[in-house]
């Protein structure tokens, strides 16, 4: 069995755990839109207060940071600087040929915990309890990647 093939469920697993990451990124960044559009307001760049088909009557007031909108940009850069890292590792990961119980436990361990992040970060619960969120799925990429090392430790 090949390590990349549908024939192998640990990369089949991993291939529905990074799907869904990578529909989490681009869904966060609609989301944004959806906000900025709905609030009228979180715009970033100068250029963004012209007049268009969108933004009929634009004022230096849009430019201003609107927190309902902020709160989306923050949850978007937040998934754009832990997913990536999960998105690698956990290719490399396939190759070391974990039993599919761990792989799973991996993988779909971090797309509940980036998640439920959201949920709680977008919800405007304590920093106590996103950083658990936070800090769970970050083990498990630190897991991954550790286990990473010590399989290619093997062969040098």
């Amino acid at each position: 069995m090949y390590a990349f093939t549908l024939e192998n469920p640990i990369f089949a697993s991993y291939m529905i755990a990074a799907a869904i990451m990578v529909l989490k990124i681009m869904g966060q960044g609609w989301m944004t839109v959806y906000r900025m559009l709905k609030s009228n307001s979180g715009l970033v760049s100068p250029e963004d207060i012209q007049v268009g088909l969108i933004n009929k009557d634009p004022s230096p007031e849009q430019l201003e940071i609107n927190d309902y909108v902020d709160r989306s940009r923050r949850l978007h850069r937040n998934d754009l600087e832990n997913i990536p890292a999960f998105l690698a590792i956990g290719l490399l990961y396939v190759v070391t040929g974990p039993t599919l119980m761990m792989a799973q436990i991996m993988f779909y361990g971090f797309v509940a915990t980036r998640l439920i992040h959201t949920i709680v970060y977008a919800t405007k619960q304590t920093h106590e309890v996103r950083a658990t969120f936070y800090t769970i799925g970050s083990v498990i990429v630190i897991i991954m990647a550790v286990q990473v090392i010590l399989a290619s430790l093997d062969y040098l």
